[in-house]
């Protein structure tokens, strides 16, 4: 890959970070109000399960994308998967 695609990269595992760490600021300011709701008062512990599944797979998938190609910058070369 070309340098600027790298970084490219680096700074799209960085927003995918941000985006997970920004989620889980943001589940228990927006979950009272979807508990308003009485059409989701049933599911609403599988809504928070939901919700913090993907901040969490946000993050970690944020957080291998900078892994993989910081080492690729870093060696130039493409590391095995």
């Amino acid at each position: 890959m070309d340098d600027i695609k790298i970084r490219l990269q680096l700074v799209w595992g960085t927003l995918l970070v941000l985006a997970g760490v920004g989620l889980i600021f943001r589940i228990p300011q927006v979950m009272p109000q979807i508990e308003q709701i009485e059409y989701f008062a049933a599911v609403i512990p599988f809504i928070y399960f939901c919700m913090y599944f993907v901040a969490v797979f946000l993050i970690a998938g944020g957080g291998r994308k900078l892994y993989l190609n910081a080492r690729r910058l870093k060696s130039d070369t493409a590391p095995k998967p």
